[in-house]
């Protein structure tokens, strides 16, 4: 089965890190995008590994969308070349139009902001507000710490097994997107997790 996959929203920091190889990374999965004709949906920045994806698209002539609330503007440094901005009220908000313009998500290496935004998406996974595929670009095993914490979380039994399976990791973007476009949910059983709090067997 493959997904029909025309937009991916991009979550990443607003540095571009301590390794060259993070930039490096951001232009692969720009490159990669160019490729399979999928649009960028990310936060709008002109700084860090945000400008870098959004650049390589930009000069391939690809299409990349940009989402910024209108009192971060000048604090992010907006980037005045994209191909579409969209200046919205909140953050919940901006999140919410990308979930809108988004057909997927990645989270690339980042920091405070990035993590609440991949919360957000898995969080609305888990709670069946929407149902697409959430992403880890594992650039160097920035994330491996982070997994081990969600693997620690289903051993104490405060995240279920299905929503821990149902985030894909991967620190080549092809594979990484082989997966996002051949992404099937794994489901919870509702009746049976009801069943089991009531029982404190989770």
């Amino acid at each position: 089965m493959s997904n029909k996959i025309e937009s991916i929203c991009i979550f990443c920091g607003s540095s571009s890190g301590s390794n060259p190889v993070y930039t490096e990374k951001a232009i692969a999965l720009g490159k990669l995008f160019i490729e399979k004709s999928i649009t960028l949906v990310y936060g709008g920045s002109n700084v860090g590994l945000m400008r870098v994806i959004a650049d390589t698209m930009l000069e391939a002539g690809g299409k990349v969308i940009g989402v910024m609330p209108h009192n971060l503007i000048n604090r992010e440094v907006a980037h005045k070349g994209l191909s579409e901005f969209h200046v919205v009220e909140t953050m919940a908000e901006r999140k919410a139009v990308m979930d809108k313009l988004s057909d997927a998500f990645i989270s690339m290496p980042g920091g405070v902001g990035t993590l609440d935004e991949l919360f957000e998406m898995m969080s609305w996974n888990q709670l069946e507000i929407i149902s697409k595929p959430v992403a880890l670009y594992n650039v160097l095993g920035y994330y491996d710490q982070l997994l081990a914490f969600l693997d620690h979380s289903v051993d104490q039994r405060f995240v279920k097994p299905e929503h821990r399976i149902n985030l894909i990791s991967e620190s080549n973007e092809n594979v990484l997107l082989d997966k996002i476009l051949n992404y099937e949910p794994v489901k919870v059983d509702g009746g049976k997790w009801i069943k089991e709090l009531h029982e404190n067997k989770f």
